[in-house]
């Protein structure tokens, strides 16, 4: 995120490159700079001549070289912007004579998205001298809820912890899905609303008490009455709860008390931080720990990956997935 700061605020200071290769596993800052350089490196009247988008299903990597080549048209400069330039990975090499030496007034945005160049090679080497290399990954989860926060501050707005949360579980960690759902509340909510569960529930249709999140915290603090509730009504609703969702999560939290466990410092911050959660979830695993101790978590974790068998077919094909969370939950409660 700080990279992609770094790299608008150089434009707006002038600092115009002539290469931009925007890659990696996470889309959505792919498109943010390839955005921002569409949007505001030419004026309005200048972009009709001097600015092109290509998709790289269209192109080969000759027909982006003669489009650089070009000299703009009573502009400083010209933007050329291939999207989806990921299609021509099989052939991206052959932008090298190019990249080691661009046109100085053509500003070549490169969106290869979900792939990465080969560092060893002579492309990656001549981008990294002349332009700029971008190259992202997903962002973990406790992450993505940071980023979450951010985000709709800059925004004027304020999201509640458990909010967070819930986009993250119930839209996974793809940012563009999570924008998406942001900017729907944006058009409900004035700005200076704090975003509730209760306001995502009825706009988003993830529900505030039962999801996830709720099994996850009811299971902690041994409240099966409400771990059952929440499970039952997963099995009613399983095309939202998917199985392989649920048992995802809840490994990654016995995973994380076990780590928890095994910490010779247990203060707040440092929970935080080697569990890379937010602070505000760590009362969870606090009071989880005292409801489990390391050799039942160990104990759960192999009921976990036994449940994630079953629930992809193998040795209980024919049982219904309602079922085998049931199952899962007895074994973890008793």
């Amino acid at each position: 995120m700080d990279d992609v700061k770094s790299i608008v605020t150089a434009i707006k200071k002038g600092e115009v490159k002539p290469i931009y290769f925007l890659m990696g596993e996470e889309p959505y800052f792919i498109d943010k700079i390839s955005d921002y350089i569409e949007d505001h490196v030419l004026q309005e009247d200048e972009k009709g001549f001097n600015q092109m988008v290509l998709y790289g299903r269209d192109v080969s990597i000759d027909d982006i070289i003669g489009n650089a080549k070009r000299f703009p048209m009573m502009a400083e400069r010209q933007v050329i912007i291939v999207k989806e330039a990921q299609d021509l990975s099989r052939t991206i090499e052959q932008l090298t004579s190019y990249a080691e030496n661009p046109q100085p007034t053509t500003v070549l945005v490169i969106n290869y998205k979900y792939k990465k160049l080969d560092k060893r090679k002579k492309l990656h080497k001549a981008i990294a001298k002349n332009g700029v290399l971008y190259d992202n990954k997903r962002l973990y989860d406790n992450q993505v809820v940071d980023w979450i926060q951010k985000e709709m501050h800059s925004r004027g707005y304020q999201i509640a912890p458990k909010a967070a949360q819930m986009l993250l579980e119930f839209l996974g960690n793809e940012l563009g899905k999570i924008d998406n759902e942001l900017q729907k509340l944006q058009l409900i909510a004035p700005k200076g609303t704090t975003i509730t569960p209760e306001l995502i529930e009825e706009n988003i249709g993830i529900s505030k008490d039962f999801n996830n999140f709720e099994l996850r915290k009811a299971i902690g603090m041994k409240d099966s009455l409400k771990a059952h509730r929440i499970i039952n009504y997963f099995s009613q609703n399983e095309k939202d709860n998917p199985m392989v969702v649920t048992v995802a999560l809840l490994f990654s939290f016995f995973s994380q008390l076990q780590q928890y466990h095994a910490l010779s410092d247990q203060s707040k911050g440092n929970v935080a931080k080697v569990l890379k959660i937010n602070p505000f979830f760590v009362s969870d695993y606090v009071t989880a720990a005292k409801n489990y101790n390391m050799k039942k978590v160990s104990s759960i974790i192999s009921f976990l990956r036994e449940a994630d068998v079953k629930g992809k077919g193998v040795g209980a094909a024919n049982v219904p997935q309602g079922d085998l969370l049931k199952e899962l939950l007895v074994k973890i409660m008793r």
